[in-house]
């Protein structure tokens, strides 16, 4: 690995925050996952703008400096001298009690942990792709009255349950419903569902109709890379409500994120997924992804 903490460069065993880090001790915290090929980060201004609206938004600090950011992974990248990784870039609330601001009424000063490590890409079988995946539904419900949905903070516990109570049905994800029983996303992936030439995916946070319920699903930055694509794969994009009938019924289904871009899910439970088998649609759209990944990053 290479670990950047706090603006210096250290080894593996002197990565260290202090055990009162509110990311310890509250689970207060931000990140992003990222791919990098060639050298580079694909889309990385999205994550790192991402990163400063949820920091801003949920009150971790007022403001993130993007550019400095940039250069500090840029920097990690250079001393990693390979050309893929795997990237996580992790911000925490720092040494500071929360808490302290209900008993004495006055805000408290964040000074907050900044982690960049970069490490090998996670590798996923190309079976996978070729073959799909599995999927369970989710057993918890996500609520869009959750001002934290819809953000990449360090609260994984539930996702990471449910991806283990995945595993242990021969699943590969966890698809996630709100408590209205509408789709949201897997558990850590975006969905999309095609149906003839129509593209459909759950609205994200920060596309809801005006007026409407906060949506708890995170903006991906692979599913808005997808969203642009679509029109050059022949299919209409439509982001809207999608209830577990609209999954069983689909033509295909896929999960997307970073690391594997597009992954075709061909069962739900004990349903398949169309014919069971990888559509048309989701091989075009993964055609798609990789070419964008590799011009992007190699400039």
């Amino acid at each position: 690995m290479m670990i950047w903490l706090n603006g210096a460069f250290v080894e593996g065993p002197e990565a260290c925050v202090s055990v009162l880090d509110a990311g310890l001790q509250h689970g207060v915290g931000l990140f992003e996952t990222m791919q990098a090929r060639h050298g580079r980060v694909f889309r990385l201004q999205d994550h790192l703008d991402r990163l400063a609206e949820s920091a801003s938004e949920l009150e971790l600090v007022e403001t993130l400096r993007v550019e400095p950011l940039s250069e500090a992974v840029a920097e990690v990248l250079r001393r990693w001298e390979r050309p893929d990784a795997r990237v996580r870039l992790t911000l925490t609330g720092g040494v500071v009690n929360m808490l302290r601001e209900v008993r004495e009424s006055r805000p408290v000063q964040v000074e907050p942990n900044l982690l960049i490590v970069a490490s090998p890409p996670t590798p996923f079988p190309e079976e996978l792709f070729e073959r799909g995946v599995a999927a369970v539904v989710a057993d918890d419900r996500m609520s869009p009255l959750e001002r934290f949905g819809g953000h990449k903070t360090l609260a994984y516990w539930p996702r990471l349950a449910a991806l283990r109570a995945a595993a242990r049905a021969g699943a590969s994800e966890a698809l996630w419903f709100d408590v209205s029983n509408r789709l949201a996303c897997g558990c850590t992936s975006n969905v999309f569902l095609v149906r003839g030439d129509r593209l459909l995916t759950p609205l994200a946070r920060g596309e809801e109709p005006q007026g409407g319920l906060r949506s708890p699903v995170l903006p991906g930055v692979a599913r808005r890379t997808l969203l642009g694509l679509a029109a050059e794969c022949g299919l209409r994009v439509e982001r809207c409500s999608l209830t577990i009938d609209d999954v069983l019924g689909a033509d295909e289904v896929f999960l997307s994120n970073v690391s594997w871009g597009v992954l075709p899910m061909v069962r739900l439970e004990r349903s398949e997924i169309g014919s069971g088998e990888v559509g048309p649609a989701t091989r075009n759209l993964r055609r798609a992804w990789l070419q964008a990944v590799d011009a992007q990053t190699r400039g």
